[in-house]
C-alpha cells in the first residue's frame, strides 16, 4: 500500500489520508444510513398515496438542483442540525442522497404487474403481506439500484464538507487549491475515488446476489443488510460519543495565510496553557467563520478589521485604521457578543500584480497608468474582494478600471 502512495508522491500523507478517509467513510455511512431510513418509508407511502407522489418527488428533485456548497453554507445558520463540523455535512448528505432512494423506490413498486398484485389478494394477503412477501422482494434490485447511486454520490458530494469543517478527503483537495499543489488534491480525489469504486462494486455484487435469490429469500437478505447498517450506524455513534472533544476550538478561511495564522495560535494556546485545541481550518470564507464563532461551533478565528467592517457589518470604507478598529470592536461588542482582541501588529493589504514585463515596457508604476491598458487584461480577484466596497468596487469606480 506504502509503495502505491508513493507512486503518487503521496508517501508523506500516507497516514493522514488513512485519517481522512475514514473520516470520509463515516460521514458517507451515517448519511446513507439515515437516507435509507428516510428514503424507502416516504418511497413506499407515496405508492399508497400518489396524490403525494408529484409533491415528495418534487421536493427531492428540487434539494438535487441546489449546489451542494449552497446547501453547507445555509445550513450553517440553521439551528440545532446547523453550524460547522459533521452534523451539518452529514444533514447534507442525507438531502442529497434521498432523491434516487424515494425514486427507485416508488418505481420499482409501481412498476409490478398489477396482476401479481391480484393474484396476491386473491390469496388473501393483506397489504402489509403484499408488501413485505411481494412487492419489496420483487422491486429489490431497482431499490438497491438506488442505493448504489446514492452512495457513490455521497462520496463525492462528502468532500466538500470540507468546506465547513466536516473532515473527510476535501481537506486535502481544499489545501491542494488553495496553494496550488497537485500532490495534495490527488491525496484527496484518489482515496475517494478509490471509495466510490469499492461502494460501486461491493453494491453492485449486493444487488446481483440479492435478485439471483429465491423471492421467498429476498425478504430475509433485504432485512439482515438494514440491520448491519443499522449496526454500523449505531457503532459509529458510540465510538464518536467515547471521542474526548477539544476544550477550545480555532478555525480558519481556505487560504495559506489564514490557515498560518490559525496554526499559530493554536500553538499559542497549546504552549500557554493546558487546553487542548481542535483545529478547524480551511473553512469556506468570512461568512462561514463569522457564523461559525456567533453560533459557539468555533472559538476563535483571526478577521482582518477591514473585511469585518464592510463584509460583515455593511458599513462604508474608512481610511483610518484606528478609527475602523474601535467601532468593529464596539458593534461586534453590542451586536454579537464577540469579543474583538488587540491587533497582532502587522497590517495585511492588497496589491495589483502584473508581470513584470508589462510594467517595464509599458512603463507602468501606478494603478493611474495601469488603467488605460485593464481593457486589455484578464483581471483574476477572490470572491470576496469582488463583493467589497474597498475592494475591487472602490477600486474601479475610482480609477475608472474597465477590464476585458
Amino acid at each position: 500500500m506504502t509503495s502505491f502512495w508513493l507512486l503518487f508522491g503521496l508517501k508523506s500523507y500516507y497516514k493522514e489520508i488513512i485519517l481522512r478517509t475514514g473520516e470520509h467513510l463515516i460521514l458517507v455511512t451515517i448519511a446513507i444510513t439515515i437516507a435509507i431510513a428516510i428514503g424507502l418509508p416516504l418511497g413506499i407511502l407515496i405508492t399508497r398515496k400518489p396524490k403525494l407522489a408529484q409533491l415528495v418527488l418534487g421536493l427531492a428533485n428540487a434539494v438535487q438542483t441546489i449546489p451542494s456548497l449552497a446547501i453547507f453554507g445555509f445550513l450553517i445558520s440553521v439551528p440545532f442540525l446547523g453550524g460547522i463540523g459533521k452534523v451539518p455535512a452529514i444533514v447534507a448528505l442525507t438531502l442529497y442522497a434521498l432523491l434516487p432512494l424515494i425514486r427507485n423506490t416508488y418505481t420499482g413498486i409501481i412498476s409490478i404487474d398489477p396482476a401479481i398484485r391480484e393474484a396476491g389478494r386473491g390469496m388473501g394477503m393483506t397489504d402489509r403481506q403484499l408488501l413485505f412477501q411481494v412487492e419489496i422482494p420483487l422491486a429489490l434490485g431497482i431499490i438497491l439500484a438506488g442505493v448504489r447511486v446514492a452512495t457513490v454520490i455521497s462520496v463525492g458530494i462528502a468532500t466538500i464538507a470540507a468546506a465547513i469543517g466536516g473532515g473527510g478527503l476535501g481537506v486535502f483537495i481544499f489545501r491542494g487549491i488553495a496553494i496550488v499543489n497537485n500532490q495534495l488534491i490527488l491525496a484527496g480525489a484518489i482515496p475517494a475515488a478509490l471509495i466510490a469504486f469499492g461502494a460501486d462494486f461491493a453494491l453492485g455484487w449486493l444487488e446481483r446476489y440479492l435478485t439471483q435469490q429465491k423471492t421467498s429469500n429476498r425478504k430475509l437478505s433485504f432485512v439482515g443488510v438494514l440491520a448491519l447498517l443499522l449496526a454500523g450506524l449505531l457503532l459509529t455513534i458510540a465510538l464518536l460519543q467515547n471521542t474526548q472533544p477539544a476544550k477550545i476550538t480555532i478555525g480558519s478561511k481556505n487560504y495559506t495565510e489564514q490557515i498560518i495564522l490559525g496554526e499559530i495560535l493554536a500553538q499559542q494556546i497549546e504552549s500557554q496553557t493546558d487546553l487542548k485545541v481542535n483545529r478547524s481550518f480551511n473553512l469556506g470564507g468570512t461568512f462561514i467563520c463569522h457564523e461559525a464563532i456567533k453560533t459557539g461551533q468555533i472559538d476563535g478565528y483571526v478577521e482582518y478589521t477591514g473585511t469585518a467592517l464592510t463584509a460583515i457589518l455593511q458599513q462604508p470604507p474608512i481610511t483610518d485604521p484606528q478609527e475602523v478598529y474601535q467601532q468593529v470592536q464596539q458593534v461586534y461588542n453590542d451586536k454579537f457578543q464577540l469579543e474583538l482582541m488587540e491587533p497582532l501588529g502587522f497590517e495585511n493589504t492588497y496589491a495589483l500584480i502584473i508581470r513584470r514585463e508589462d510594467a517595464e515596457n509599458l512603463q507602468i508604476t501606478t494603478l493611474s497608468e495601469a488603467a488605460k491598458y485593464a481593457p486589455q487584461w484578464q483581471p483574476a480577484f477572490g470572491y470576496e474582494f469582488l463583493e467589497r466596497e474597498d475592494g475591487y468596487r472602490g477600486l474601479a469606480k475610482t480609477y475608472g478600471l474597465k477590464f476585458k
